[in-house]
């Protein structure tokens, strides 16, 4: 609609007749002003020529005169329509004449079109959103084609996160560090005649199972394969004396090996390392199981596997590599791209550390556990989504200190969905709702739930405080929808269903989804 005050004032010679000018007296035809009176009582012709006679007599501008008439004409129709009303007759409406077109002003906006009205969905999820078994709930949904929100509760608060804490670790990985990346151990000569050192280069997922052997880690280097080249290159000088000492060097990553916050019992009950840059098997007792207690010294556990595939060792102690030292061997670790899968699809949470730690360190933030947050803020920097509010103590989220608010997540995992940079790298990692990983377990999306088996792709999260899932659903409806789930609180183990149920209602609501 265009405001009254934008239409263009008239012009004389557009219809209207400069003052002072007095046209000839005549009978007005075609679509004069006469033949727009209804033809009610008194005839038109005879106001006419009174009308006319007075305006010759006192030389009024017919302009003022036609008015007049106008004023008659009305007049008279109304007295008319009056009477027929009066006695009950139905009565047409005059037709009106077509208005001019408003001519709008150039200098001020004029919308071109009337916007659509919003759209009212109609599928609510309250009794979902409701069950106690997610204690304090958290959680955002969003369109991933539209960007539009259609569920929150709290979305913006940051909070723990739990493992959900791992996408943000290997996003920023994968921006930091690249897919391809590697990590290498070497050893090189010691400063002391008959001595090496094992320089550790944060690979925490080195084996000391023979080579050949799948451990939990797929593509893990061997402590074999290096002692072997070591011997050989140590032979291919008659001068060297036996090996008989052996140096440790973890001097990577700095800091604590534990992080402050985090509960002891995850290393006795086998989920999480001590944190250092020279280990075995992720400092497993048994390194063929996800789930293994962790020693209290994983660098002396990686000297004595060594020392065992040298031989002849003597003597084991911590120390630094001499500066230019001559490479006597160097291993691989996997690339990140691999270290990625791992950390999510099994929620691994030692290599989730060992991403969280290089990422920090490539970044220059520096080498222990207060330069994460720094470093991987700095990786996540790249996908353009605001970060404002985001506190992290750790690459696993097994701290509660960690802070991110779920409305974050839903806005990275657009990112994510549509492959941004390597971010396809982070998609093919995750957990797929009864297909793979720690959403195919026997107590994920089952009974009911089932219906979303195959539609959530997803990072799982738990610590004692809460439970958590964010990723993508591909709905019934054939929409593409993010969303972030904490449950946080009291919680037990129930949560898991009560998450699993959310998420497959916001499954079958799709785009239909109602913020009620």
């Amino acid at each position: 609609m265009i405001d009254e005050s934008d239409a263009a004032e008239p012009t004389p010679g557009d219809g209207e007749t400069p003052a002072g000018d007095v046209e000839p007296t005549r009978e007005p035809t075609g679509d004069g002003v006469a033949n727009a009176a209804p033809d009610h009582g008194a005839p038109a012709g005879g106001v006419l020529a009174r009308i006319g006679a007075f305006a010759r007599r006192h030389r009024v501008p017919l302009v003022i005169a036609a008015a007049v008439v106008a004023f008659a004409l009305l007049g008279a129709g109304a007295v008319t329509a009056g009477a027929a009303l009066s006695s009950g007759d139905a009565v047409a409406a005059p037709t009106a004449e077509p208005s001019p077109t408003p001519t709008a002003d150039a200098g001020r906006a004029v919308p071109t079109a009337t916007p659509a009205p919003g759209r009212i969905r109609t599928c609510f999820v309250n009794d979902q959103a409701a069950d106690p078994r997610l204690a304090n709930l958290q959680a955002q949904v969003l369109n991933a084609a539209t960007g539009e929100v259609l569920f929150d509760r709290g979305g913006t608060t940051p909070s723990r996160t739990a493992s959900v804490m791992k996408v943000l670790t290997t996003a920023a990985a994968l921006s930091v560090l690249g897919p391809d990346r590697t990590f290498s151990t070497t050893v090189v000569q010691g400063a002391e005649p008959g001595s090496v050192v094992l320089v550790g280069g944060g690979d925490l997922t080195l084996s000391r199972t023979p080579s050949g052997s799948d451990t939990v880690y797929p593509g893990a280097a061997h402590l074999d394969e290096l002692a072997r080249q070591v011997r050989d290159a140590w032979a291919a000088d008659p001068a060297n004396p036996p090996i008989t000492k052996l140096v440790l060097d973890a001097s990577l990553f700095g800091g604590d090996e534990w992080q402050p916050s985090w509960d002891t019992k995850e290393r006795d009950d086998g989920y999480m390392s001590q944190v250092t840059a020279l280990q075995v098997d992720g400092d497993r007792d048994d390194p063929f199981s996800e789930t293994s207690t962790r020693s209290t010294d994983p660098i002396g556990r990686a000297g004595e596997a060594f020392a065992d595939e040298l031989g002849g060792v003597s003597v084991i102690e911590r120390g630094t590599a001499p500066a230019g030292a001559r490479e006597l061997g160097r291993v691989e670790s996997p690339t990140v791209a691999q270290l990625v899968d791992k950390a999510l699809v099994v929620s691994d949470n030692t290599a989730a550390e060992m991403l969280a730690r290089q990422v920090a360190i490539a970044t220059g933030a520096g080498n222990g556990f207060e330069a994460i947050n720094a470093g991987v803020l700095e990786g996540l920097q790249g996908y353009g989504v605001d970060t404002t509010g985001i506190s992290i103590v750790d690459g696993s989220g097994l701290s509660d200190d960690n802070a991110v608010p779920p409305s974050y997540l839903t806005r990275l995992f657009v990112k994510i969905n549509a492959r941004e940079g390597n971010l396809g790298v982070l998609m093919d990692g995750l957990p797929i709702s009864g297909q793979r990983g720690s959403l195919s377990y026997s107590d994920r999306f089952q009974g009911d739930n089932a219906a979303a088996a195959g539609a959530v792709t997803a990072k799982t999260g738990w610590i004692d405080t809460g439970y958590t899932l964010s990723g993508v659903i591909r709905a019934q409806d054939g929409s593409t929808l993010t969303f972030a789930i904490y449950a946080l609180g009291d919680v037990t183990e129930e949560a898991k269903q009560a998450i699993d149920t959310l998420t497959t209602a916001f499954y079958r609501c799709g785009d239909n989804l109602a913020n009620g």
